[in-house]
Parts: structure tokens; sequence; C-alpha cells
């Protein structure tokens, strides 16, 4: 006789439904549609398996939350995808993962993990023919000189990738990889010598804009644009790129533009006015933990004139450079006190404390309680 009761396919095949949708999600631009259905995928895999799936459930989780600018938590899932690839014998997976952790690490660093993430996902991507791992690790590798400052390599990684010709990058990451490469070569003052390849190349990223649903894509427009403007109107297109910023949300990004125009205005001896913008860019970037971006945005703010200390130097010199009130909160942590009972302790609101904490992690350029305790402990200052 018939089973009275078969069992549905869709919640049989859910957790790859899940995964299909949030691929789809992304295509799309959808970054917080993908993420939540790519956390509601891992929940499904974890729940029901297949365990084969686990990797993949990662790595598309990582790769939404990278786009949604959450890096943290992108390099937590693709390591432990990377892991579960490795156990469950599936190399393409690792591969793949290997490219997202080289760009959550060209944000956060260290470079040798970015350097280390990339070699190993192009020397799996090349034998397997998996082209967009490969584009984003290239990606990865280009972000991470940006940081750095060596504008010049990060525009000849980034040229072929977004260029047309057979070298073009992966299709569902190229476009990805436009602001950059504009960034780049205006830097490396490619500017002129190659204005046609940059306008074709802002003209395409417009038009996949236009498309799209990624909330970053007006604001990283805009930036191109003012990155190719005249000096009467780049004010107006930073200006623009930061308004879209405001909309779109995401620290890491704006961060990027504000940057990007203090850098201008510097360059063009409007000094007093960069600072602003390169101050909110070391303090965003601190926040984020993406230290050699907020070392490259100190170093601009110290040559507009503005001390500052060392951004990995997170010893006696920045915690003299703390509020008294930080350092007295630093050093309750320090004791194991939590928030709470710092709150009594200082006659605080918990949530005055939490502010505070938050601070103190950014000017110190680190994470966690742990990593404060460690450096303010019986050794530190």
């Amino acid at each position: 006789p018939a089973d009275p009761d078969p069992p549905d396919p869709v919640s049989r095949n859910a957790p790859a439904a899940l995964l299909r949708a949030g691929v789809a999600a992304l295509v799309l631009g959808e970054v917080a549609v993908a993420c939540r259905t790519g956390a509601r995928a891992l929940a499904a895999v974890r729940t029901s398996g297949p365990d084969a799936l686990l990797p993949q459930a990662l790595e598309h989780l990582a790769y939404a939350e990278l786009r949604a600018g959450l890096h943290a938590g992108a390099r937590a899932h693709a390591l432990e995808g990377l892991h579960a690839a490795r156990r469950t014998g599936q190399p393409n997976s690792s591969v793949h993962l290997h490219a997202v952790l080289a760009l959550a690490a060209s944000v956060e660093g260290p470079a040798e993990a970015c350097a280390a993430h990339c070699d190993a996902a192009l020397a799996g991507a090349g034998p397997h023919g998996l082209a967009q791992p490969a584009t984003l690790a290239t990606w990865a590798r280009a972000r991470a000189d940006l940081a750095a400052g060596r504008s010049e390599e990060a525009a000849a990684r980034l040229g072929p990738l977004v260029r047309p010709g057979p070298r073009q990058g992966h299709f569902a990451a190229r476009m990805l990889a436009v602001p950059c490469y504009v960034e780049a070569a205006v830097l490396a003052g490619r500017g002129a010598e190659e204005a046609g390849e940059l306008r074709a190349a802002v003209a395409e990223f417009a038009g996949w804009t236009a498309r799209t649903a990624d909330p970053q894509a007006p604001a990283q427009l805009a930036r191109c644009h003012a990155l190719l403007a005249t000096a009467e109107e780049a004010d107006a297109r930073y200006a623009e790129a930061l308004a879209h910023h405001d909309r779109a949300g995401g620290h890491f990004e704006r961060a990027r533009t504000q940057l990007l125009y203090g850098q201008w205005l510097r360059r063009r001896r409007r000094t007093r006015e960069a600072r602003t913008p390169l101050r909110d860019a070391l303090v965003a970037f601190q926040r984020c933990s993406a230290r050699a971006w907020a070392e490259r945005a100190g170093g601009e703010l110290r040559a507009a004139g503005e001390p500052v200390g060392v951004v990995r130097d997170a010893g006696g010199g920045a915690f003299s450079a703390l509020t008294p009130q930080q350092q007295r909160i630093a050093r309750c942590v320090t004791e194991g006190a939590t928030n709470r009972e710092i709150a009594l302790r200082l006659s605080l609101s918990p949530r005055t404390v939490d502010h505070h904490l938050r601070n103190v992690f950014a000017a110190l350029g680190i994470r966690s309680r742990t990593e404060l305790a460690r450096l303010l402990g019986p050794e530190g200052p």
C-alpha cells in the first residue's frame, strides 16, 4: 500500500534548498537576506545533515558575512568550514574557504595570513579550473597591497580581473573588485595613462550597480567617480558617496571613502579640512580591527599635522592616551570584573561602561577582554 503520509521533498531537502536560496540572494545583491538564509542553512545542516554539506554551508555564510562587513564572523565560520572540508575530504571546498579567509585577512590582517591563504587558494584553483576562488584570492591580495600603500602592485593584480579579455575574473566576483582597481590605479598615478580603461570599468560597474541590490554599490560607485573627478567636482562626489554610506551602513567601506577623501584634501593643501575624515577613518578602522588600514589612515593623519599613536603599539604609550575613566575601566577588566561589577564600582551605568570599553578596544587595537588582560596584566602598564 502507498505511504499515507509521504515525506515532504521540500522539507527533506531543506538544507540544499536553503543553500541555493542563499546563493541566489548573493547574486542579486540581497546581502542581508543572504546572511539570514545562510544562517538558516547552516542550522539545518547541523541539525539534519548531511555532514558533507557543512563546508559549503559555512563557506556561503562566511562569504555573505564578508559582503555585509562582518569580517570577524566570516573568519570564524570560514575556519570552521576549512576544518570540515579537510575532515570530509573536499579539497575544492578547501580552496574556496582559503579564498574567503584571504579576503577576511585583507581587512583584519595580518598580512602573512592573507598571503598564506591566497597562496593556498591559487595553488588549488589553478589545477581544477576554479575561477571564482582564484578571482577572490587575487582581489584579497590586492586589497592587502592597498592597505599597505602598495597601490602599483594592487593595480597590476586587479587590471586583468576587471578588463575585458581572456584573463578576466569570474563573472560573479569581478565587479566587486572594480572599486579597488580604480582606487589602486588612481593612487598609483595611472589615472591619465589608463583613463579610458578606468572609465570603461566604472561604466560597467555603474550598470551592475543599477541591477544589484547590494547596499554598498551606490557608495562605491560614487567613490569611483570622486577618484576620477576634476578638482572642482571631487568634493561633491565624495559627499555623495558618504551620503550613500550613511544609508547603507558598514563601517569598513565608509572608512575607506573617508580615508581617500582626507588623502585628497591633504594633497591639495587643505590640511585642516583633511583631519576630520582621516580621524574618523582611523577610529572606524580600529573598531573593525582593520589594523593595516588603520596604520595607513594614521600615517595620513600624521602627515596632516595631527599626532597619532602607533596603531600596533598597544603598550604603555597607547594606554597613557586613554582617558582617566577609560584607564580605570581597563584596569577593572584586568582584575576580572564584569561590566555590571565595574558599573557598581565606578558609579556608572553598564551601558556607559560598555561604551567606554569599546573605545578602549579601538584605541589599543584589540578585540577582546582576554587581549586587554594580557596587555595590561602584571607585566603591562
